[in-house]
Protein backbone atom coordinates (compact mmCIF):
# COMPACT_ATOMS: atom_id res chain seq x y z
CA UNK A 1 0.00 0.00 0.00
CA UNK A 2 0.95 3.68 0.06
CA UNK A 3 2.32 5.18 3.17
CA UNK A 4 3.82 8.21 4.46
CA UNK A 5 5.78 9.75 7.54
CA UNK A 6 2.53 10.94 10.08
CA UNK A 7 2.96 14.72 11.71
CA UNK A 8 1.04 15.43 14.31
CA UNK A 9 -0.06 18.04 12.44
CA UNK A 10 -1.53 15.52 9.83
CA UNK A 11 -2.88 13.40 11.74
CA UNK A 12 -7.12 13.01 11.60
CA UNK A 13 -9.62 10.70 13.25
CA UNK A 14 -12.72 9.36 12.01
CA UNK A 15 -15.29 8.28 14.47
CA UNK A 16 -17.39 5.90 12.68
CA UNK A 17 -16.82 3.81 9.58
CA UNK A 18 -20.22 4.34 8.73
CA UNK A 19 -20.30 5.17 4.73
CA UNK A 20 -19.92 8.91 5.61
CA UNK A 21 -16.84 8.01 7.60
CA UNK A 22 -15.34 6.16 4.67
CA UNK A 23 -16.03 8.55 2.81
CA UNK A 24 -14.64 11.55 4.84
CA UNK A 25 -11.38 9.09 5.10
CA UNK A 26 -10.67 8.94 2.02
CA UNK A 27 -11.07 12.78 1.43
CA UNK A 28 -8.73 13.76 3.91
CA UNK A 29 -6.44 10.48 2.58
CA UNK A 30 -6.26 12.45 -0.45
CA UNK A 31 -5.54 15.91 0.95
CA UNK A 32 -2.54 14.64 2.82
CA UNK A 33 -4.19 13.82 5.90
CA UNK A 34 -2.74 10.34 8.12
CA UNK A 35 -6.45 9.01 9.32
CA UNK A 36 -7.49 6.77 11.38
CA UNK A 37 -11.15 5.48 11.62
CA UNK A 38 -11.99 4.22 14.66
CA UNK A 39 -15.36 2.20 14.22
CA UNK A 40 -17.26 -0.21 17.18
CA UNK A 41 -19.00 -3.15 14.69
CA UNK A 42 -17.26 -6.04 13.47
CA UNK A 43 -17.40 -4.67 9.69
CA UNK A 44 -17.37 -1.27 7.94
CA UNK A 45 -20.13 0.06 6.54
CA UNK A 46 -22.26 1.59 9.46
CA UNK A 47 -25.99 0.95 8.52
CA UNK A 48 -24.83 0.00 5.05
CA UNK A 49 -23.23 -2.91 6.91
CA UNK A 50 -24.44 -6.92 6.91
CA UNK A 51 -24.62 -10.08 8.67
CA UNK A 52 -23.84 -13.17 7.30
CA UNK A 53 -25.96 -16.23 9.06
CA UNK A 54 -26.06 -19.47 8.04
CA UNK A 55 -25.28 -18.68 4.66
CA UNK A 56 -27.51 -15.80 4.27
CA UNK A 57 -25.63 -12.28 3.85
CA UNK A 58 -28.11 -10.16 4.96
CA UNK A 59 -27.28 -6.51 3.71
CA UNK A 60 -28.42 -4.26 7.06
CA UNK A 61 -29.49 -1.01 5.39
CA UNK A 62 -29.50 0.51 2.22
CA UNK A 63 -30.20 -1.76 -0.53
CA UNK A 64 -30.41 0.39 -3.66
CA UNK A 65 -27.45 3.25 -5.70
CA UNK A 66 -28.83 6.26 -7.10
CA UNK A 67 -26.78 9.67 -8.58
CA UNK A 68 -23.56 7.05 -9.32
CA UNK A 69 -21.62 10.31 -10.27
CA UNK A 70 -21.36 10.91 -5.88
CA UNK A 71 -19.23 7.85 -5.98
CA UNK A 72 -16.90 8.26 -9.20
CA UNK A 73 -16.22 11.82 -8.06
CA UNK A 74 -15.21 10.19 -4.68
CA UNK A 75 -13.15 7.82 -6.75
CA UNK A 76 -11.58 10.15 -8.78
CA UNK A 77 -10.63 12.34 -5.75
CA UNK A 78 -8.56 9.97 -4.91
CA UNK A 79 -6.97 8.77 -8.04
CA UNK A 80 -8.58 5.78 -8.61
CA UNK A 81 -11.87 4.60 -10.96
CA UNK A 82 -14.76 3.09 -9.09
CA UNK A 83 -16.45 0.70 -11.72
CA UNK A 84 -12.84 -0.83 -11.31
CA UNK A 85 -13.40 -1.45 -7.86
CA UNK A 86 -17.41 -2.07 -8.04
CA UNK A 87 -19.88 -3.74 -10.65
CA UNK A 88 -23.35 -1.82 -10.53
CA UNK A 89 -25.91 -3.76 -12.08
CA UNK A 90 -29.00 -1.23 -13.14
CA UNK A 91 -32.40 -1.93 -12.13
CA UNK A 92 -35.28 -2.47 -14.21
CA UNK A 93 -37.96 -2.15 -13.14
CA UNK A 94 -36.74 0.15 -10.29
CA UNK A 95 -39.75 -1.52 -7.88
CA UNK A 96 -43.12 -2.39 -7.82
CA UNK A 97 -45.53 -0.84 -5.97
CA UNK A 98 -49.03 -2.63 -4.75
CA UNK A 99 -52.62 -1.57 -2.78
CA UNK A 100 -54.59 -3.68 -1.04
CA UNK A 101 -57.02 -3.69 -4.26
CA UNK A 102 -54.38 -5.31 -6.28
CA UNK A 103 -53.77 -2.85 -8.28
CA UNK A 104 -49.90 -2.06 -9.19
CA UNK A 105 -47.73 0.59 -10.23
CA UNK A 106 -44.23 -0.15 -11.82
CA UNK A 107 -41.30 2.26 -11.57
CA UNK A 108 -39.24 2.57 -14.26
CA UNK A 109 -36.41 5.00 -15.65
CA UNK A 110 -37.67 5.65 -19.50
CA UNK A 111 -40.44 8.25 -19.35
CA UNK A 112 -42.59 6.13 -21.92
CA UNK A 113 -43.21 3.55 -19.45
CA UNK A 114 -44.12 5.62 -16.60
CA UNK A 115 -46.13 8.01 -18.67
CA UNK A 116 -48.32 4.43 -19.65
CA UNK A 117 -48.00 3.54 -15.67
CA UNK A 118 -49.74 6.80 -14.88
CA UNK A 119 -52.22 6.44 -18.09
CA UNK A 120 -53.01 2.65 -16.86
CA UNK A 121 -53.92 3.68 -13.48
CA UNK A 122 -55.67 7.18 -13.84
CA UNK A 123 -55.60 8.41 -17.64
CA UNK A 124 -56.88 12.14 -16.01
CA UNK A 125 -53.92 12.09 -14.43
CA UNK A 126 -51.38 12.07 -17.20
CA UNK A 127 -50.95 15.44 -17.44
CA UNK A 128 -50.50 16.30 -14.20
CA UNK A 129 -47.84 13.70 -13.80
CA UNK A 130 -45.78 15.39 -16.59
CA UNK A 131 -46.14 18.74 -14.64
CA UNK A 132 -45.49 16.93 -11.54
CA UNK A 133 -41.58 15.80 -13.86
CA UNK A 134 -41.01 19.67 -14.79
CA UNK A 135 -41.13 20.07 -10.74
CA UNK A 136 -38.91 17.40 -10.26
CA UNK A 137 -36.55 18.75 -12.49
CA UNK A 138 -36.85 22.43 -10.99
CA UNK A 139 -36.52 20.67 -7.57
CA UNK A 140 -32.93 18.89 -8.38
CA UNK A 141 -31.55 22.17 -9.78
CA UNK A 142 -32.38 24.17 -6.76
CA UNK A 143 -32.01 21.08 -4.41
CA UNK A 144 -29.25 18.81 -5.42
CA UNK A 145 -26.88 21.17 -8.08
CA UNK A 146 -27.61 24.21 -6.13
CA UNK A 147 -27.06 22.91 -2.14
CA UNK A 148 -26.30 19.45 -1.86
CA UNK A 149 -22.41 19.22 -2.31
CA UNK A 150 -22.51 23.18 -1.07
CA UNK A 151 -21.04 24.27 2.80
CA UNK A 152 -24.40 25.41 4.64
CA UNK A 153 -22.58 26.27 7.41
CA UNK A 154 -23.20 29.95 7.12
CA UNK A 155 -26.83 31.00 6.95
CA UNK A 156 -26.67 33.66 4.35
CA UNK A 157 -26.13 30.19 2.06
CA UNK A 158 -29.42 29.14 3.24
CA UNK A 159 -30.67 32.83 2.81
CA UNK A 160 -29.46 33.26 -0.97
CA UNK A 161 -31.65 30.16 -2.07
CA UNK A 162 -34.89 31.35 -0.21
CA UNK A 163 -35.68 33.27 -3.50
CA UNK A 164 -36.09 29.98 -5.56
CA UNK A 165 -37.71 28.11 -2.79
CA UNK A 166 -40.57 30.65 -2.94
CA UNK A 167 -40.47 30.02 -6.70
CA UNK A 168 -41.06 26.43 -6.01
CA UNK A 169 -42.99 26.34 -3.10
CA UNK A 170 -40.84 25.05 -0.82
CA UNK A 171 -43.09 25.24 2.02
CA UNK A 172 -45.66 23.44 0.72
CA UNK A 173 -45.01 19.42 1.58
CA UNK A 174 -43.96 16.82 -0.93
CA UNK A 175 -47.52 15.51 -0.27
CA UNK A 176 -49.00 18.39 -1.24
CA UNK A 177 -47.54 18.60 -4.02
CA UNK A 178 -48.66 15.46 -5.31
CA UNK A 179 -52.32 16.45 -4.53
CA UNK A 180 -51.80 19.36 -6.27
CA UNK A 181 -50.63 17.38 -9.45
CA UNK A 182 -52.44 14.29 -9.90
CA UNK A 183 -56.02 13.53 -8.32
CA UNK A 184 -55.32 9.30 -7.65
CA UNK A 185 -55.10 8.40 -4.17
CA UNK A 186 -52.63 5.42 -5.37
CA UNK A 187 -50.66 7.76 -7.49
CA UNK A 188 -49.88 10.54 -5.09
CA UNK A 189 -48.81 7.89 -2.71
CA UNK A 190 -46.11 6.49 -5.32
CA UNK A 191 -44.83 10.08 -5.95
CA UNK A 192 -44.86 11.40 -2.29
CA UNK A 193 -43.44 8.08 -0.39
CA UNK A 194 -40.09 8.74 -0.93
CA UNK A 195 -38.67 10.78 1.75
CA UNK A 196 -39.75 7.96 3.99
CA UNK A 197 -36.16 6.11 3.00
CA UNK A 198 -34.48 8.82 4.26
CA UNK A 199 -36.51 9.18 7.31
CA UNK A 200 -38.81 11.99 6.47
CA UNK A 201 -42.88 12.15 7.30
CA UNK A 202 -44.54 12.89 3.28
CA UNK A 203 -46.82 15.15 4.70
CA UNK A 204 -44.29 17.44 6.47
CA UNK A 205 -41.12 17.55 4.06
CA UNK A 206 -40.82 19.98 1.94
CA UNK A 207 -41.79 19.40 -1.81
CA UNK A 208 -38.20 20.04 -3.26
CA UNK A 209 -37.50 15.92 -2.31
CA UNK A 210 -39.47 15.92 -5.80
CA UNK A 211 -36.14 15.76 -7.05
CA UNK A 212 -35.82 12.19 -6.43
CA UNK A 213 -37.96 11.45 -9.15
CA UNK A 214 -35.78 13.22 -11.60
CA UNK A 215 -32.78 11.85 -9.90
CA UNK A 216 -34.73 8.27 -10.83
CA UNK A 217 -35.67 9.24 -14.32
CA UNK A 218 -31.63 10.32 -15.01
CA UNK A 219 -29.53 8.30 -13.65
CA UNK A 220 -31.55 5.29 -12.76
CA UNK A 221 -31.56 2.94 -9.75
CA UNK A 222 -28.61 0.65 -9.11
CA UNK A 223 -27.72 -2.13 -7.35
CA UNK A 224 -23.97 -3.20 -6.13
CA UNK A 225 -22.97 -7.01 -6.57
CA UNK A 226 -22.03 -7.74 -3.16
CA UNK A 227 -24.29 -5.27 -1.45
CA UNK A 228 -23.66 -2.14 0.06
CA UNK A 229 -20.93 -3.61 2.42
CA UNK A 230 -18.97 -4.58 -0.86
CA UNK A 231 -19.41 -0.69 -1.32
CA UNK A 232 -17.81 -0.34 2.69
CA UNK A 233 -15.49 -3.03 1.83
CA UNK A 234 -13.81 -1.44 -1.28
CA UNK A 235 -13.76 2.10 0.60
CA UNK A 236 -11.39 0.48 2.97
CA UNK A 237 -9.22 -0.47 0.79
CA UNK A 238 -8.59 2.62 -0.81
CA UNK A 239 -8.63 4.17 3.03
CA UNK A 240 -5.34 1.70 3.54
CA UNK A 241 -3.97 2.22 0.00
CA UNK A 242 -3.31 5.74 1.01
CA UNK A 243 -1.67 4.82 4.12
CA UNK A 244 -5.11 5.12 6.65
CA UNK A 245 -5.74 2.72 9.63
CA UNK A 246 -9.18 1.28 9.54
CA UNK A 247 -10.25 -0.23 13.44
CA UNK A 248 -13.14 -2.03 13.91
CA UNK A 249 -14.36 -3.17 17.65
CA UNK A 250 -13.24 0.05 19.71
CA UNK A 251 -15.28 2.56 20.11
CA UNK A 252 -14.92 6.21 21.03
CA UNK A 253 -15.87 7.33 24.41
CA UNK A 254 -15.45 10.94 24.67
CA UNK A 255 -13.71 13.93 22.42
CA UNK A 256 -10.65 15.85 23.98
CA UNK A 257 -11.21 19.21 24.15
CA UNK A 258 -8.27 22.31 25.10
CA UNK A 259 -8.92 25.37 25.23
CA UNK A 260 -11.91 25.12 22.70
CA UNK A 261 -10.17 23.04 20.15
CA UNK A 262 -10.19 19.30 19.49
CA UNK A 263 -7.06 17.50 20.40
CA UNK A 264 -8.06 13.61 19.88
CA UNK A 265 -11.00 11.17 21.70
CA UNK A 266 -10.71 8.68 24.52
CA UNK A 267 -11.65 4.76 23.74
CA UNK A 268 -14.14 2.92 26.13
CA UNK A 269 -10.92 1.37 27.00
CA UNK A 270 -9.11 4.18 28.80
CA UNK A 271 -6.99 4.82 25.83
CA UNK A 272 -6.23 8.11 23.91
CA UNK A 273 -5.51 8.83 20.59
CA UNK A 274 -4.16 11.92 20.12
CA UNK A 275 -5.19 14.51 16.79
CA UNK A 276 -5.83 18.20 15.84
CA UNK A 277 -8.53 17.43 13.28
CA UNK A 278 -11.62 15.21 14.49
CA UNK A 279 -14.66 14.21 12.44
CA UNK A 280 -17.76 12.35 13.70
CA UNK A 281 -19.62 10.05 11.91
CA UNK A 282 -21.31 9.41 14.57
CA UNK A 283 -25.32 10.08 14.72
CA UNK A 284 -25.29 14.57 15.41
CA UNK A 285 -27.22 14.08 18.73
CA UNK A 286 -25.10 11.60 20.11
CA UNK A 287 -21.84 12.87 19.12
CA UNK A 288 -22.79 16.03 20.86
CA UNK A 289 -24.87 14.70 23.96
CA UNK A 290 -22.44 11.72 24.98
CA UNK A 291 -18.97 12.30 23.44
CA UNK A 292 -18.94 15.85 24.31
CA UNK A 293 -21.05 15.67 27.56
CA UNK A 294 -17.92 16.88 29.89
CA UNK A 295 -17.74 20.35 27.67
CA UNK A 296 -20.42 23.31 27.57
CA UNK A 297 -22.26 23.91 24.20
CA UNK A 298 -23.05 26.88 22.40
CA UNK A 299 -25.53 25.89 20.02
CA UNK A 300 -26.31 21.74 19.79
CA UNK A 301 -27.48 22.03 23.83
CA UNK A 302 -29.39 18.86 24.94
CA UNK A 303 -32.56 21.40 25.00
CA UNK A 304 -32.36 21.87 21.46
CA UNK A 305 -31.36 18.32 20.55
CA UNK A 306 -34.53 16.95 22.52
CA UNK A 307 -36.64 20.11 20.86
CA UNK A 308 -35.75 18.61 17.43
CA UNK A 309 -38.04 16.49 15.37
CA UNK A 310 -36.47 12.78 14.63
CA UNK A 311 -37.07 10.01 11.45
CA UNK A 312 -39.07 7.68 12.19
CA UNK A 313 -37.53 3.88 13.72
CA UNK A 314 -37.57 0.93 11.64
CA UNK A 315 -38.80 -3.12 12.63
CA UNK A 316 -36.54 -5.08 9.72
CA UNK A 317 -37.30 -8.36 9.74
CA UNK A 318 -34.22 -10.29 7.87
CA UNK A 319 -34.34 -14.03 6.95
CA UNK A 320 -33.62 -16.83 4.65
CA UNK A 321 -35.96 -19.30 2.82
CA UNK A 322 -34.84 -22.52 1.44
CA UNK A 323 -34.95 -23.89 -1.85
CA UNK A 324 -37.48 -20.53 -3.30
CA UNK A 325 -35.09 -19.38 -5.98
CA UNK A 326 -37.46 -19.99 -8.91
CA UNK A 327 -40.49 -19.74 -7.00
CA UNK A 328 -42.91 -16.32 -6.79
CA UNK A 329 -41.92 -14.94 -9.90
CA UNK A 330 -43.90 -12.11 -9.65
CA UNK A 331 -41.83 -10.95 -6.75
CA UNK A 332 -38.79 -8.46 -8.22
CA UNK A 333 -35.89 -7.25 -6.52
CA UNK A 334 -37.99 -4.31 -4.65
CA UNK A 335 -41.68 -4.28 -3.68
CA UNK A 336 -43.73 -1.89 -1.44
CA UNK A 337 -47.05 -3.27 -0.46
CA UNK A 338 -49.43 -0.57 1.21
CA UNK A 339 -51.75 -0.44 3.65
CA UNK A 340 -55.26 0.94 3.52
CA UNK A 341 -54.57 4.05 5.05
CA UNK A 342 -51.98 6.77 3.80
CA UNK A 343 -52.16 9.38 5.90
CA UNK A 344 -53.64 7.94 8.95
CA UNK A 345 -50.33 5.34 8.97
CA UNK A 346 -48.07 8.55 8.76
CA UNK A 347 -50.24 10.61 11.26
CA UNK A 348 -49.62 7.27 13.58
CA UNK A 349 -45.75 7.08 13.00
CA UNK A 350 -44.83 10.43 13.15
CA UNK A 351 -47.26 12.16 15.33
CA UNK A 352 -49.27 9.94 17.63
CA UNK A 353 -46.11 7.36 18.32
CA UNK A 354 -48.79 4.89 17.49
CA UNK A 355 -47.81 1.16 16.51
CA UNK A 356 -50.55 0.31 14.01
CA UNK A 357 -52.11 -2.38 13.18
CA UNK A 358 -52.08 -2.34 9.77
CA UNK A 359 -48.64 -1.21 7.67
CA UNK A 360 -46.68 -0.54 5.12
CA UNK A 361 -43.45 -2.22 3.74
CA UNK A 362 -40.57 -2.27 1.71
CA UNK A 363 -39.67 -6.38 0.46
CA UNK A 364 -35.90 -6.66 -0.29
CA UNK A 365 -35.64 -9.82 -2.31
CA UNK A 366 -31.96 -9.16 -3.63
CA UNK A 367 -31.01 -12.52 -5.02
CA UNK A 368 -32.94 -12.18 -8.39
CA UNK A 369 -29.61 -9.97 -9.10
CA UNK A 370 -27.28 -10.96 -6.50
CA UNK A 371 -27.46 -14.93 -6.17
CA UNK A 372 -24.37 -14.52 -3.64
CA UNK A 373 -26.90 -13.27 -1.13
CA UNK A 374 -28.00 -17.08 -0.24
CA UNK A 375 -27.12 -20.59 -0.40
CA UNK A 376 -27.63 -21.91 -4.30
CA UNK A 377 -31.21 -22.60 -4.83
CA UNK A 378 -32.17 -20.42 -1.72
CA UNK A 379 -33.51 -17.11 -1.06
CA UNK A 380 -32.58 -13.92 1.09
CA UNK A 381 -35.05 -11.18 1.95
CA UNK A 382 -35.66 -8.77 4.28
CA UNK A 383 -38.82 -6.55 4.95
CA UNK A 384 -38.77 -3.13 6.61
CA UNK A 385 -41.88 -1.37 8.28
CA UNK A 386 -41.77 2.51 9.31
CA UNK A 387 -42.77 2.38 13.05
CA UNK A 388 -42.59 4.70 15.70
CA UNK A 389 -38.88 6.17 17.39
CA UNK A 390 -38.57 5.67 21.22
CA UNK A 391 -38.69 9.29 22.27
CA UNK A 392 -42.62 9.29 22.67
CA UNK A 393 -43.88 9.72 25.97
CA UNK A 394 -44.90 6.27 25.91
CA UNK A 395 -42.44 4.43 23.70
CA UNK A 396 -43.19 1.36 21.97
CA UNK A 397 -41.86 -1.67 24.44
CA UNK A 398 -40.21 -3.69 21.49
CA UNK A 399 -38.86 -6.33 24.31
CA UNK A 400 -42.69 -7.69 24.60
CA UNK A 401 -44.07 -6.34 21.22
CA UNK A 402 -41.42 -7.64 18.70
CA UNK A 403 -42.82 -11.36 18.41
CA UNK A 404 -46.51 -9.78 18.53
CA UNK A 405 -45.52 -7.03 15.62
CA UNK A 406 -43.61 -9.70 13.32
CA UNK A 407 -46.81 -11.95 13.27
CA UNK A 408 -48.87 -8.83 11.94
CA UNK A 409 -46.24 -8.61 9.92
CA UNK A 410 -45.65 -12.13 8.29
CA UNK A 411 -49.65 -12.29 7.88
CA UNK A 412 -49.01 -9.18 5.78
CA UNK A 413 -46.28 -10.45 3.65
CA UNK A 414 -48.11 -14.01 3.09
CA UNK A 415 -50.55 -11.66 0.81
CA UNK A 416 -47.30 -11.15 -1.31
CA UNK A 417 -45.13 -14.57 -1.23
CA UNK A 418 -47.68 -17.09 -0.19
CA UNK A 419 -46.58 -20.19 1.54
CA UNK A 420 -43.17 -18.66 2.70
CA UNK A 421 -43.19 -18.71 6.16
CA UNK A 422 -43.08 -22.76 6.30
CA UNK A 423 -39.78 -21.75 3.99
CA UNK A 424 -37.63 -19.88 6.36
CA UNK A 425 -34.41 -21.50 7.12
CA UNK A 426 -32.98 -18.49 9.53
CA UNK A 427 -33.80 -15.08 10.71
CA UNK A 428 -33.43 -12.20 12.62
CA UNK A 429 -35.04 -8.94 13.54
CA UNK A 430 -33.66 -5.17 14.35
CA UNK A 431 -35.99 -2.86 15.81
CA UNK A 432 -35.52 0.71 16.84
CA UNK A 433 -34.06 -0.42 20.27
CA UNK A 434 -31.34 -2.06 18.58
CA UNK A 435 -30.84 0.66 16.14
CA UNK A 436 -30.07 2.90 19.39
CA UNK A 437 -27.74 0.50 20.91
CA UNK A 438 -26.50 -0.59 17.34
CA UNK A 439 -26.04 2.28 15.68
CA UNK A 440 -26.13 4.92 18.99
CA UNK A 441 -28.63 6.48 17.29
CA UNK A 442 -30.92 8.61 19.51
CA UNK A 443 -34.32 7.70 20.07
CA UNK A 444 -33.53 4.55 18.07
CA UNK A 445 -34.18 7.04 15.31
CA UNK A 446 -33.51 5.25 11.72
CA UNK A 447 -32.29 8.43 9.97
CA UNK A 448 -31.02 10.78 12.46
CA UNK A 449 -33.28 13.93 12.77
CA UNK A 450 -35.57 14.62 10.17
CA UNK A 451 -35.56 15.95 7.37
CA UNK A 452 -37.71 18.82 7.60
CA UNK A 453 -37.48 22.46 5.81
CA UNK A 454 -36.61 23.80 9.05
CA UNK A 455 -34.20 21.01 9.97
CA UNK A 456 -32.31 21.00 6.47
CA UNK A 457 -29.17 22.94 5.70
CA UNK A 458 -28.19 25.97 7.74
CA UNK A 459 -30.60 24.59 10.70
CA UNK A 460 -29.32 21.29 10.55
CA UNK A 461 -26.18 20.39 12.25
CA UNK A 462 -22.85 21.85 10.76
CA UNK A 463 -20.44 20.26 8.73
CA UNK A 464 -18.23 21.85 10.45
CA UNK A 465 -19.00 22.09 14.30
CA UNK A 466 -19.51 25.51 16.30
CA UNK A 467 -18.38 23.59 19.19
CA UNK A 468 -14.96 23.07 18.91
CA UNK A 469 -12.36 24.33 16.92
CA UNK A 470 -11.23 21.21 14.97
CA UNK A 471 -14.31 18.91 15.00
CA UNK A 472 -16.15 18.61 11.38
CA UNK A 473 -19.44 16.45 11.47
CA UNK A 474 -20.86 13.89 7.94
CA UNK A 475 -23.26 11.44 7.84
CA UNK A 476 -26.83 11.67 8.08
CA UNK A 477 -26.89 14.07 11.03
CA UNK A 478 -25.59 16.79 9.19
CA UNK A 479 -25.52 18.47 5.59
CA UNK A 480 -27.52 17.21 3.41
CA UNK A 481 -28.83 14.73 5.37
CA UNK A 482 -29.75 11.05 4.80
CA UNK A 483 -30.04 8.53 1.90
CA UNK A 484 -26.64 7.28 0.93
CA UNK A 485 -26.11 10.10 -1.41
CA UNK A 486 -26.55 12.23 0.74
CA UNK A 487 -23.96 10.83 3.47
CA UNK A 488 -21.58 10.43 0.98
CA UNK A 489 -22.08 13.91 -0.23
CA UNK A 490 -21.21 14.99 3.02
CA UNK A 491 -17.92 14.14 2.63
CA UNK A 492 -17.59 16.42 -0.25
CA UNK A 493 -18.64 19.41 1.58
CA UNK A 494 -16.31 18.28 4.33
CA UNK A 495 -13.16 18.44 2.03
CA UNK A 496 -14.68 22.13 0.61
CA UNK A 497 -13.54 23.51 4.77
CA UNK A 498 -10.53 21.31 5.45
CA UNK A 499 -7.39 23.00 4.11
CA UNK A 500 -5.10 20.45 2.93
CA UNK A 501 -2.68 18.55 5.45
CA UNK A 502 -0.06 21.56 6.53
CA UNK A 503 2.61 19.02 5.92
CA UNK A 504 2.64 17.37 2.70
CA UNK A 505 4.78 14.06 3.03
CA UNK A 506 6.10 12.01 0.12
CA UNK A 507 3.99 9.37 -0.33
CA UNK A 508 6.69 5.96 -0.12
CA UNK A 509 4.96 2.72 -2.19
CA UNK A 510 5.06 -0.22 0.08
CA UNK A 511 3.60 -3.53 0.08
CA UNK A 512 -0.27 -3.95 -0.62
Amino acid sequence: MLTHDQTDSNAAIVIGAGLGGLAAAMRLGAKGYAVTVLDRLDLPGGRGSSITQDGHRFDLGPTIITVPQVYENLWRACGRDFHKDISLRPMDPFYEVRWPDGSTFTARQDTDAMLAEVARLSPADVAGYKRFLKDSEACYKVGFEGMVAKPMNKIWETIKVLPEFARLRADRSILGLAKARVKDARLRMALSFHPLFIGGDPRKVTSIYALVAYLEKTYGVHYAMGGVQAIANAMVKVIKVQGGTVRQNVEVDELLIDNGAAKGVRLTDGSVIHAPLVVSNADAGHTYQRLLRNHPRKRWTDKKLKSRRWSMGLFVWYFGTKGTAQMWPDVGHHTITNAPRYEGLLRDIFIKGKLSDDMSLYIHRPGVTDPSVAPKGDDTFYVLSPVPHLGFDNPVDWATESAIYKAKVMAEVEKTIPGFADRISTEMILTPEDFRDRYLSPNGSGFSIEPRILQSAWFRPHNISEEAKGLFLVGAGTHPGAGVPGVISSAEVLAKLVPDAPVQMPLKVAAE
